[in-house]
């Protein structure tokens, strides 16, 4: 799809964006819907009401309350839904039906203005754009699909299901939300094989990568700093994010316990998630409090001063096919901020690490082999490890720069709209 001409570009394009996570939830939607406003257009969210990750609503958010609210000039249209809990199977069934099944009754009234494309926004669960195709239909107006994950495919890499019949179902469901868009994008490149064995033309598949906001950039450290965040002292192999049955911390803990020798090597956990309760029980039952630092969830912002203490950042997931093809967007933040990185995982996200020479990758699910590569980083001058960070900023702006990927984004859509005038 070509990009329109600059004389083309100078319409507005009111954009409803559908997605069952929004601020003040910490998810990359937050920033792109503030990049769309950047760019001119009116935006408007539907969304649920935040209570990722922890799984209770958010302090002054109750199922009924605060419907309606703007921020950064972004109206925000909220349905109620019911908490995602603790994360087990059945409450995660709840919080994404209820989802939906607001957003289909409650959407139409909340959403009544006059829109030119819907936007999906879709990490799991894939059923956000039941209620998009229900509105694009509505409004006639073209839907497109972000893809975070991959369905039914997700349901069992992270042991959800193995139900033959409830994949084949998911599977027929997904195929209908795909056919009803105007254009797919997919956060990997590896993405675009699987989305077209449901009958999706190539032609209507756009890769389409993460970025990092703003905020993310190299910070100068300051040991005065690092220790008011109650960091400690030594060398530091940071993750920061979702801690939950993707990123395979028995293979973080593994490697950890293989270097708990090491008094003066840190793992420091920066975030929070369905299995935090579970990781901080292993710590203690490991005996590795003295390495093991679960430092809890912090606000975004704050993300940035957190990476500067660190010596290397670490990104991980489960050996499974589709989180080889997954590209985690940790690696876009860590590489936006300057910083060497671990990974911890297999296909594309490593590939891309490799590539750019921004750090080791040490295969999925291997502790000792990711215990080798922190003592690798460990060994190494601090000038080589720089240099990997600055590796990695340099393929950040050449590849995922915000600024970059929303002028592409934006021209998919003026030529969307146009073409469906």
């Amino acid at each position: 799809m070509p990009p329109p001409r600059q004389d083309e570009r100078l319409f507005e394009v009111r954009i409803l964006i559908v997605s069952q996570y929004y601020w003040p939830e910490d998810f990359r939607i937050n920033d792109l819907a503030i990049g769309l406003v950047e760019k001119g257009h009116q935006v408007t969210v539907l969304t649920g009401k935040p209570n990722y990750p922890g799984g209770s609503f958010f302090k002054g958010y109750g199922f009924f309350n605060k419907t309606n609210e703007t921020c950064n000039g972004i109206a925000i249209k909220r349905v109620p839904i019911i908490p995602r809990g603790r994360g087990g199977a059945f409450r995660l069934l709840m919080n994404y039906l209820s989802f939906v099944v607001s957003a289909l009754l409650l959407g139409p009234f909340l959403c009544r203005g006059k829109y030119d494309v819907i936007f999906v926004y879709e990490p799991s669960p894939v059923t956000v754009g039941i209620p998009a195709r229900f509105l694009g239909w509505l409004k006639k107006i073209p839907v497109i699909f972000w893809v975070q994950d991959l369905w039914p495919e997700s349901l069992v890499a992270t042991g959800t299901t193995s139900n033959k019949y409830i994949i084949s179902a998911v599977g027929k469901m997904v195929k209908w939300i795909y056919s009803g868009c105007a254009l797919i994008l997919t956060q990997s490149r590896t993405f675009v094989e699987s989305i077209k064995e449901f009958g999706i033309s190539e032609t209507r598949i756009q890769y389409y990568p993460n970025s990092a906001e703003k905020l993310y950039e190299p910070v100068t450290y300051d040991q005065a700093t690092c220790k008011r965040l109650g960091l400690p002292e030594g060398f530091i192999v940071m993750f920061a994010g979702n801690i939950g049955v993707s990123q395979d911390f028995e293979t973080i803990l593994a490697a950890a316990a293989i270097t708990r020798e090491m008094t003066d090597l840190h793992w420091v956990i920066v975030g929070d998630g369905r299995e935090f309760s579970r990781v901080e029980k292993e710590v203690k039952k490991m005996g590795l409090e003295n390495t093991f630092h679960l430092m809890g969830r912090h606000p975004v912002e704050s993300m940035p001063i957190f990476f500067s203490c660190a010596d290397v950042m670490l990104v991980s997931l489960k050996n499974e096919p589709i989180f080889a093809m997954t590209i985690p967007s940790k690696i876009q933040s860590y590489m936006a901020c300057g910083k060497p990185i671990l990974a911890a995982l297999a296909g594309e996200g490593a590939h891309i690490v490799e590539e750019a020479e921004a750090g080791i990758a040490s295969g999925a699910e291997d502790p000792a082999a990711l215990a080798d590569g922190v003592m690798q980083l460990y060994n190494m001058q601090e000038e080589e490890r720089n240099q990997m960070g600055q590796n990695g900023l340099d393929y950040y702006r050449h590849h995922f720069d915000r600024d970059m990927l929303y002028e592409r984004l934006d021209s998919w859509m003026h030529n969307l709209v146009k073409a469906d005038n």
